[in-house]
């Protein structure tokens, strides 16, 4: 697996943190590392962005690529027609990453919210640029309620498109999970069909970056050069 398209079931649940702590574990395991971020939505011009806040956190051995920043935090397409700036396309996104594997042994591509959010005109999102490039997709769900169904659709949607989803990663695990985040871990592999490979700690990313890096393979399975263990987990959470 040379390139990992990382993908949300939505905004705001923690891809970021978790497309960081991917890259750090594959630095641990001796992997040389890039994260490309295609479309950077709602950051002004001198504004750190995802892909700078990876390097932040992972350290500074991963190469980060930003390939189009617009102001407003909107979905791509829209944020570019509304900034007068071109999209980005799916095949843009595919030659950026080709060009990042030659060079290194993982890539990781960030996504824009969900799966399906439109980044150029025709419609297409990074489903497109994942067929493209015939890699397969990891998903970072929330823990709460209304996670099996937007994880299961999100699932569904890429199975429709015959594109490989490596697994689900819960983006921010509370401290003290409720009840439903408690159910929803033990069903999210049942409804979607797809392996859990990880829970990331709500707040990871306010961490030291040194005890970030320290932390990051106990979050994640072995798939995503981790440690983490699902059946451990699942008996530390009983539901």
């Amino acid at each position: 697996m040379s390139v990992l398209v990382v993908s949300g079931t939505g905004t705001e649940i923690g891809k970021t943190v978790v497309t960081s702590a991917i890259a750090a574990a594959a630095v641990a395991a001796g992997r040389s590392v890039a994260v490309l971020k295609p479309a950077q939505t709602g950051v002004g011009p001198d504004e750190p962005g995802d892909a700078a806040e990876a390097v932040r956190l992972a350290g500074p051995a991963v190469t980060p690529l930003e390939l189009a920043r617009y102001p407003e935090p909107l979905a791509p397409d829209t944020a570019a027609r509304r900034s007068g700036r071109p999209a980005v396309t799916p095949e843009r996104i595919a030659e950026a990453a080709a060009r990042l594997a030659a060079e290194h042994d993982l890539v990781l591509v960030e996504g824009a919210g969900g799966l399906l959010v439109r980044f150029d005109e025709d419609g297409r999102t990074l489903a497109d640029a994942a067929r493209l490039l015939a890699a397969p997709v990891l998903v970072v769900a929330p823990p709460g309620l209304g996670t099996l169904n937007s994880t299961t659709l999100t699932a569904e949607a890429l199975a429709a498109r015959a594109i490989r989803a490596l697994g689900v990663v819960v983006g921010s695990w509370p401290a003290a999970p409720d009840l439903a985040s408690r159910c929803n871990l033990a069903d999210l592999p049942k409804s979607s069909g797809l392996p859990l490979l990880g829970a990331v700690p709500e707040g990871a990313g306010g961490l030291e970056p040194g005890a970030f890096r320290a932390a990051a393979p106990g979050w994640l399975a072995a798939p995503l050069d981790g440690t983490w263990s699902a059946e451990s987990f699942l008996a530390e959470w009983p539901a």
